[in-house]
C-alpha cells in the first residue's frame, strides 16, 4: 500500500531542507521500490501573514488521514510573537496527542565529539521527552500586566496517565532492543508534587521490567553527568521542559543541531517527524543549511512506516557523508546544502 506523507516545509530554511529530504527519500523509494506519496502543505509564516491561517481544526482532521507528517521548521522574525509557530507545531503535538518526543543522540564520527576521550562508543543514547503536558500546556495567566506589580503564573500539568505512558514507552523501547539501562530525570527535591508523581509511577513501571537497570536523577545532576560519563546512559525519560533542554545538550554532544532528528509519536498512530534545528532565518537562501538532520529525520519516519532496512541504509549513508567531510558550516565545513544532498543521493544510488 502507498504510504501518504504530508510535507509541511514551514519557514526559514525549512523549505530548503524539506526539499532535500524529500528528494533523498524519493531516491531511496525508487531504489527499493517503496510506495511513498508526498503531498505539500503551505502552513507557515507566509500563509499566516497572507490570510491569518495557522492550522484550522478541519485541516488537522485532514492530516489524520496520512501515515506521517514530514515537517521542516517554523519561526519567522516577521511574526515576533511566534503565534503561528505555536498554533502549528504545538497544535499538531497536542491535538494529535503525540505524547512521545523521541530524540536519538548518536555520534556519527569521533571528530565531531566535543568531549575529550569520548567517541562513538560512548555517545549513543536516546531521550524520551513527554510531549503533551508539563509547563507547555499554556495553563496559567497574568495579573496586573504591564505594571510593577505584575504577576505571571505558568502551571505545570502532570497527569498519572501522561506520566505513565511516556515511562512505559521508554521501558518498552529498551526491552525491545535489548538495552539494559533506563534513567528517569526530574527535580523532585524542588518540585515535590510533580516529582512525587513521576517517582511513584516510575517505581511501579520499572518493577515490570526487572531485567533493566533503572535509575533516577535530578535533571541538573544528569546534565553534568552526560558531559562527564555519557556512556552510562542508554535510555533517558523525562518531562516536557526538562526534555526540551536536555535533548539540546544531547545534540551538542553528538555533532550539533545540524545532525539532530526527532519524532513526535503516539504508537500505532500518525507520527510527526522534524529536525530540531529551527528555521535559522539568518542563513536562508545561502546554501548553508545542513540537510542531514532532515534526512536522519526521514530515517526515523521510515522506521515508523515499517521500512527498517531502508532506514538503516539511509543512516549509514549519512554517516559516510560525515566521515568523507561533506560538512556544511555548522559542522566546521565549507560544503553547500546542494553538494551534501547530491552526495547522499549518489551514495544511495550505488549502495
Amino acid at each position: 500500500m502507498t504510504k501518504r506523507i504530508a510535507v509541511i516545509p514551514g519557514d526559514g530554511i525549512g523549505p530548503e531542507v524539506a526539499r532535500a529530504g524529500v528528494r533523498v527519500l524519493e531516491t531511496l523509494a525508487k531504489k527499493r521500490n517503496l510506495a511513498l506519496a508526498f503531498d505539500w502543505f503551505d502552513y507557515g509564516a507566509e500563509r499566516y501573514l497572507r490570510d491569518g491561517t495557522t492550522l484550522p481544526d478541519a485541516d488537522i482532521e485532514n492530516l489524520r488521514s496520512y501515515d506521517a507528517i514530514f515537517f521542516g521548521a517554523v519561526g519567522d522574525p516577521r511574526v515576533p510573537g511566534g503565534e503561528h509557530a505555536r498554533d502549528i507545531l504545538l497544535g499538531l503535538r497536542f491535538k494529535l496527542d503525540l505524547y512521545v518526543n523521541f530524540r536519538p543522540c548518536k555520534l556519527y564520527d569521533d571528530s565531531l565529539s566535543p568531549l575529550k576521550g569520548k567517541g562513538q562508543k560512548e555517545l549513543d543514547f536516546v531521550i524520551f521527552r513527554e510531549n503533551t503536558e508539563g509547563l507547555y500546556t499554556g495553563a496559567g495567566g497574568v495579573f496586573k500586566k504591564g505594571t510593577l506589580d505584575e504577576i505571571a503564573i505558568e502551571e505545570d500539568i502532570n497527569t498519572r496517565k501522561g506520566v505513565e505512558r511516556i515511562i512505559r514507552a521508554a521501558f518498552a523501547y529498551a526491552s525491545e532492543r535489548g538495552l539494559k539501562r533506563v534513567c528517569m530525570a526530574d527535580k523532585a527535591n524542588a518540585m515535590q508534587h510533580s516529582g512525587g508523581l513521576w517517582r511513584r509511577t516510575f517505581s511501579l513501571v520499572k518493577a515490570q521490567y526487572p531485567q533493566i537497570e533503572s535509575s533516577v536523577m535530578y535533571i541538573d545532576a544528569l546534565a553534568m553527568d552526560l558531559v562527564r560519563r555519557p556512556e552510562r546512559y542508554q535510555v533517558i525519560v523525562t518531562g516536557n521542559l526538562f526534555g526540551d533542554i536536555i535533548t539540546d545538550l544531547g545534540a551538542a554532544l553528538t555533532g550539533g543541531l545540524g545532525l539532530a532528528a526527532s519524532a513526535n509519536l503516539h504508537p500505532g498512530r500518525l507520527g510527526l517527524f522534524e529536525p530540531v534545528h529551527g528555521s535559522a532565518p539568518d542563513i536562508v537562501g545561502k546554501e548553508q543549511a545542513n540537510p542531514l538532520a532532515m534526512c536522519l529525520t526521514g530515517a526515523l519516519m521510515l522506521r515508523h512506516l515499517h521500512y527498517p532496512a531502508e532506514a538503516t541504509l539511509l543512516e549509514e549513508c549519512v554517516a559516510r557523508c560525515v566521515r568523507e567531510g561533506l560538512r556544511t558550516p555548522d559542522l566546521g565545513g565549507t560544503k553547500r546544502t546542494g553538494e551534501v544532498e547530491a552526495r547522499l543521493i549518489q551514495l544511495l544510488e550505488i549502495a
